[in-house]
This record gives C-alpha cells, structure tokens and sequence, in this order.
C-alpha cells in the first residue's frame, strides 16, 4: 500500500490541482487588484462629486453676487447720468444768470455814469449861475443877469425841471419859462428888458435846484454802491456756485466712468462664471453616469471573481478529496508498460491541441510573443516550454497591470489639463476685461488731464492779456493824467493873470472919497472889458471840469486796478485748484498704469500657462489616445493571451 501511495503527487491530476491553486491564488491577487482599482475609482467619484458641487454652489453664489452689482450699477449709472444732465443744465443757467446779471450791472453802470455826469454838469451850471446872481442880489448891477453862464444856468434848470417833474412847482417852471422866453440873439428876452426885481425868486429856485440835484446826485452814488456790492455778493455766489458745479461734474463722470466699468467687468464675470457653472453640471453629470456604470460593473465584476474562485474551490476539493485520492491511485497505479504507452500516444496529441490553441490566439491578437513560443511547443522539452509560458503569462499579466495604471494616469492628466485650462482661460478673460476697464480708465484721465492743462493755459494767457491791458491802461491813465494837469495849469495860469488885470470889475470897488463929483472920464474905457467875469468864470468853470475828470480818471483807475488785482487773485486761486487736481488725476492714472502694467504681465503668464497647457494636452492626446480609445480591446487580447497560455500548459501538463 505504501508503494501503491508514493507516486501519486506525480500523477496529471495532481499537477491539476497544482494549477487549480495556482489559479484560486491569481484569482485572489486580480480580486484584490481590482478592489484596490475600484476604491481609487470610487475615491475620484466622491470627490469629484464634492468639489464640483461645491464648485456650482459657489459658481451660483458668486453669480448672485454678480448680478446684484450688476443691476446696482446699472442703477447708478442711470442715477449719475440723470445727475450729470441735472448739473450740466444747472451750470449752463448759472452762467446764463451770470452773463445775464453782468449785462444788467454794465447797463446800470452806464445808465448811472451817464445820468451822474448830466447831473454834475447841471450842478456846475446852477452854481455858476447862483455866484452870478449872489453878487446881483449883493447889490451888483442888474446886468449881471445878462450873462450867458446866467442863461445856461436857468435852461439846464428849466430842462431838469421838466425831466424831474417832482423838483419844481408849476409856477415855479412858470417864471424860469418867463425869464428865459425869447431868442437870446433875435428880439429881447426877459433879461434884457427893463430890470424887474424878480431875480431873488429866480436865485431861489436856483438855489433849490441846486441842492435838491446834489442831494438826488449824493442818492444815487450811495444807489450805484450798493447795486455795486450786490451784483459783486451775486457774482461770487454764482462763480463758487459754477466752480462747485463743474467739479461736482468732474466726479460724477469720473464715477460714472468707473461705475460703467465695473459693470462691464461684472458682465463679463457673469458669462466665464456661467460657462464655468454650465461646464461642472455637464462634467458632475457625465461623473455620476459613469460612477454609477462603474458601481454596476464591480457589482458585476465582485460576483463573477466570487462565482469563480467558488468554482475553484469547489473543484480542488472534488480532485483533493480522499475518494478521488484512492480513485486516482488505482487509475493510474498500473504497470509501468501500459503507462508509457498511454503517454507516448498522449503526447503528440496534447502538444499538438497547445499549438492549434496558441496559433487561433495569434490569428486573433498577432502577438509575435506567442508566435515564437509555438515553436518552442513544437521541439523544445516540456520543462522550457512550461517555464517560458509561466515567464510570458507573468509579463502580459505585468503589462496588463501597467497599462490600467498608464489608463488611469491618462485619464487624471488630462482631466487635471482640462481643469487647469478652465481656470486659466477664466482668469485669462477677467484679466482681459480689467485690462480693458483700466485702459478705459487711462484714456478717461488724460482726457480730464488734457482739458485742465488747456483750462490753465487758457487761464494763464487770459492772465497775461488782462496783465498787457491793465498796463495799457495804466499808460494812458498816466498820459491823461499829465495832459489833464498840463491843461490845469495853463487854464490856472491864464486864470491868475486875467483875474489880476480884471480884479476891480469882479470886486465891488470901495467907497470913493469923490462920491459927490462925478466920475473921471477916463473910467469909461474900463466898459470895454466888461465881459472879463465871466470869462474868469468860464475858465474857472473848465478848471473845476478838469480836476472833475481827474477825479474821475482818477477813480477809474483805482476801479480798474482792484478789478484786476481781483481777476488776478481768484484766476491764480483757480489756476492753483487745477494743478491740484492734475496732480491727484495723474497719481490717480501712474496707479492706474501700474494696475495696467502688472494686468499685462498677469496676462502674458496666463497665456503662457493656457500654451503650456495646450502642448501638455497634445503630448497627453498623443501618448494616450491610442490606449485609450483601444483599452478594453487591448486588454481583452491580454486576457486572451493569458487563457489561452494557461490552456496551453495545462495541454501540456498532460503529457507528464
């Protein structure tokens, strides 16, 4: 019995059950090599299901956020170009105001010049005409009242009483009518008649003419200051309120230049976010499709390993079995001629089923590597044979293990590249965008920059214009000023001489010790000269007219140099206020162009990076496509070859 025991570890069924363990062991190790693959798989499902759900609820977040700036800008951009509109109409009328008050102050000024110098002439006349009449009514001779500074006198009176009907009564008017009626040249007026004591009544009204004109000239100059430091007080009113208006302007288009932008960077945000949202739901869908495909395939794959390793187990036990064991034995326990026989016939035959096998696997896969091993099954002794099947079968498992890996390495990469291209091409786009707004920006500021340095040149050369005209003036303030006094001293000169040659007819001659004779005739002669007092008062007259004008040049002058001392002041105040803000608009556009400059260089490596990506894309395309796209052909030919060489051996087996 013991002989009979001994070679049964040698007998085929053995080396079945050998290969039986020998496959439950591989089934066991490709179980655990696919529950490790599946864990990875189902690993990626998760949290690539996480972090793309979390990538939509805050893609739909941030495009909440987006389109309430959105709709805020939109609002304020309509509410700054309603302001805008609002302020541009109210400048315009405050200039319109302004240009209109201007006008009225000159007409003013003019209807006041012209009335005060009318009014001053007329002084002077009644003046003149009251010394005249004082001396008649002194006792001087009646022909004082033939004079014509008289007659001028009472006719500028009668034609100012008639102007201002309130400064005399009716009769009144009535005997300055009478004593001026008639040709002065033709037919005998009233002065010329017979003296009639009515003088005193006409010196009265003089003399009340007189005052109430200084009084009513006085009224007016105090009339003309005040409407002069009123229209000044709405001057500077309208001009601080034209300044702040312009500069309210300047900033309401300066935020709606950036508000505009922001909007125009928010839309473009909105449309990447959008794409970026649309493309997560499509990628989370495909992942779920084809997480839920892969959890049915392992299911699948879990109960077929279970299925066969069972069918092994259960096999083995059938061929291990004490039974089968003594069965074995006494089959293949017979004398050693008929085993030789039997294996000798055997042999041919089982070589012969390896090759055809190994051949249709050629037909089917063309592996050259199971070509050349065919004839190894042809001629070489089943040992080498046996070892370069087990030495094939453990490379095409090896590669097949190596090319799932390259598979999944493939598959990550190019997700990963697909990823990383997303979000570059994203920040490429809002990159772009600010780019845009900030070359918006720039071109919007030298635009104000390039309006104030024009409003400061312009500024300036009215500056200098007003300095040439003022010096212009000043010259022939000065040339009128010395011609005025040249004529002063002339006329003065003139003046002393004819008074000291005519002083006894403008003076009352005193008392003469003669009274009682008559007169000596050589005094007639001096009738010849009657006409001197009134022409000393007519130079008088020019004279007072003369330093009038002086008076008046003089006040013009004075005028016109605290205009201009005004003009110089408030245009360098607002010279001063615009190199201000050139200097903050330009701070303002150097941050800009440094923003400008930095977004550039952003963009230049997000570009880079997106080309990079691309190549590696390509190099990903190139090295990949052709497995991927013949994987599951690939490995099924693997699978194939190894069935096939393992069927093979097992022919092979036999022939032990």
């Amino acid at each position: 019995l013991q002989g009979a025991r001994a070679p049964v570890g040698d007998y085929p069924v053995s080396r079945v059950v050998a290969l039986l363990r020998d496959m439950k062991t591989n089934l066991e190790k490709e179980a655990d090599t696919e529950q490790e693959t599946y864990e990875k798989l189902a690993c990626w499902c998760t949290s690539g299901e996480k972090e793309k759900s979390k990538s939509i609820t805050d893609g739909e977040a941030h495009l909440a956020e987006l389109q309430a700036t959105i709709e805020k800008m939109t609002a304020l951009s309509a509410s700054l170009k309603v302001e805008i509109e609002a302020l541009t109409k109210e400048i315009a009328a405050n200039q319109a105001a302004l240009e209109e008050a201007t006008a009225l102050r000159a007409k003013q000024k003019a209807d006041f010049l012209a009335e005060e110098k009318e009014m001053i002439e007329s002084i002077q006349a009644l003046r003149a005409a009251i010394t005249v009449l004082s001396k008649q009514h002194g006792g001087a001779s009646s022909a004082l009242l033939r004079e014509k500074v008289v007659v001028k006198a009472v006719a500028l009176a009668k034609a100012q009483a008639q102007r201002h009907d309130t400064v005399l009564t009716s009769k009144q008017r009535r005997v300055l009518g009478a004593f001026v009626q008639g040709d002065f040249f033709g037919s005998s007026p009233a002065f010329k008649q017979p003296y009639q004591p009515q003088s005193g009544e006409v010196f009265g009204i003089l003399k009340q003419m007189e005052e109430t004109f200084s009084a009513n000239l006085a009224d007016s100059q105090k009339e003309e200051v005040a409407a002069q430091s009123t229209f000044e007080g709405v001057q500077a009113a309208k001009t601080t309120e034209i300044t702040t208006g312009q500069a309210a302007l300047r900033d309401k288009k300066e935020q709606l230049a950036n508000a505009e932008t922001t909007l125009v960077e928010s839309k473009n945000d909105r449309e990447d976010t959008e794409a970026s949202i649309a493309a997560d739901k499509e990628f989370l869908t495909g992942l779920k499709v084809k997480c839920a495909l892969t959890d049915k395939e392992w299911e699948n794959r879990q109960k077929l390993r279970q299925e066969e390793i069972a069918a092994v187990s259960e096999a083995i036990d059938i061929l291990s079995s004490d039974e089968s064991r003594e069965l074995f034995t006494k089959v293949y326990n017979k004398p050693a001629s008929f085993v030789q026989i039997s294996r000798r016939r055997s042999d041919s035959v089982q070589r012969q089923r390896a090759v055809q096998l190994l051949e249709k696997v050629v037909a089917k896969t063309h592996s050259g590597r199971i070509e050349k091993l065919i004839g190894s099954v042809k001629l070489d002794a089943f040992l080498r044979v046996k070892k370069a099947i087990d030495d094939m079968v453990a490379e095409i498992l090896q590669e097949k293990e190596d090319e799932v890996k390259y598979r999944d390495t493939c598959i990550s990469g190019l997700n990963e590249n697909e990823r990383t291209t997303a979000k570059e091409l994203h920040s490429k786009k809002n990159l772009e965008a600010k780019i845009e707004g900030l070359g918006l920006t720039i071109t919007g500021l030298n635009g104000t920059i390039d309006g104030l340095n024009s409003e400061i040149a312009d500024l300036k050369k009215e500056r200098e214009e007003a300095s040439a005209n003022r010096k212009e003036e000043k010259s022939d303030y000065e040339a009128l000023m010395a011609d005025q006094k040249q004529a002063e001293a002339l006329l003065q000169k003139a003046y002393d001489t004819l008074k000291l040659k005519f002083a006894a007819l403008v003076q009352q001659p005193p008392p003469s010790p003669f009274a009682s004779k008559p007169p000596p005739p050589d005094l007639k002669a001096v009738e010849k000269n009657r006409e001197a007092p009134g022409v000393l008062l007519m130079i008088e007259h020019i004279i007072e007219n003369t330093r009038d004008m002086q008076q008046e040049a003089t006040d013009g002058e004075a005028e016109a140099q605290d205009a201009y001392t005004q003009y110089v002041h408030e245009t360098t105040r607002s010279v001063e206020a615009k190199e201000a803000a050139i200097l903050d608009r330009t701070q303002e556009r150097a941050e800009a162009q440094k923003d400008l400059e930095e977004a550039r260089m952003e963009l230049d490596g997000t570009i880079t990076e997106i080309d990079a990506l691309a190549k590696s894309e390509g190099d990903l395309h190139a090295s990949c496509d052709y497995l991927l796209k013949n994987f599951d052909v690939r490995q099924e030919a693997r699978v194939q070859e190894v069935e096939a060489l393992r069927q093979a051996k097992a022919f092979l087996a036999g022939m032990e």
